[in-house]
């Protein structure tokens, strides 16, 4: 007995499963006027993303509810055109900051998370606290305390090696806002180093990305990024020689001391 073919496969069938850009159809040599005018909307959106407010206050204020201290510095960036044309600006914490983070009297801790505006201040301001709000308990459960959390303006991630090697921090984890796409301008990145210092590589940090409503939810990040942070920890690297593996067995706890 012949089993029946499945039916074939449509555009719009892929269409279900992708927000990205398949099948639009055409007006003559064009797109049609709703595919046009949804693409111009969605590329203001990104551009705005790019240019908006970064809600310091906000996130200060937000973090302080969670019981955090969350200190304000800001990077060698002047402006947001400088930001944009001079990657390496904001990779440098200026001399205030830089002193501000140097006087405080704690000592050494194991985890420093950074939050920073990145290409997409409106992603962070968004959904950068609630993050921390949901992986706060999973740390906990693992009996790890977040030794400070820092609001940095005009972020690229590698601002977050120079504060937590000032802070003495074991691990340093970034939540800062991706690159705005067409279909998500408000995508959060949240980016893991081990032993952060100065000149540290890329290949030396684990990143989980697109955190935001229509993408990975506050739970599953929290749960991944909890996961990469005790393993981090237990092993005493990040990077390529850190596989995400949270999908595994349980992974044992790591000393308390």
């Amino acid at each position: 007995m012949s089993v029946p073919a499945p039916p074939p496969r449509s555009l719009r069938d892929l269409r279900d499963l992708t927000p990205a850009r398949v099948g639009l159809g055409r007006a003559g040599a064009s797109l049609p006027t709703r595919a046009l005018l949804e693409f111009t909307l969605d590329h203001a959106r990104a551009r705005d993303a790019v240019h908006a407010a970064f809600d310091v206050s906000a996130l200060v204020s937000g973090l302080n509810g969670l019981g955090l201290e969350a200190p304000e510095v800001s990077s060698c960036v002047g402006n947001r055109q400088d930001y944009l044309r001079r990657p390496d600006l904001g990779r440098k914490l200026d001399q205030a900051s830089r002193q501000r983070l140097t006087s405080r009297k704690e000592g050494p801790c194991r985890l420093v998370v950074v939050i920073g505006d990145g290409l997409s201040p409106m992603a962070v301001n968004a959904h950068a606290v609630a993050l921390v709000g949901s992986l706060m308990p999973r740390l906990a459960a693992e009996r790890i305390e977040i030794g400070c959390a820092v609001v940095a303006s005009g972020a690229r991630v590698a601002l977050g090696d120079e504060i937590g090697a000032i802070l003495g921090a074991r691990l340093v984890v970034v939540l800062i806002g991706e690159r705005p796409g067409l279909s998500a301008p408000d995508s959060l990145g949240a980016y893991l180093t081990f032993a952060p210092r100065t000149g540290i590589t890329d290949a030396e940090r684990n990143c989980v990305s697109n955190i935001h409503g229509a993408g990975l939810g506050y739970d599953e990040a929290a749960f991944r990024i909890a996961w990469l942070v005790r393993e981090g920890l237990a092993r005493g690297m990040t990077g390529v020689a850190l596989k995400d593996e949270s999908g595994g067995p349980a992974p044992r706890r790591i000393p308390s001391s």
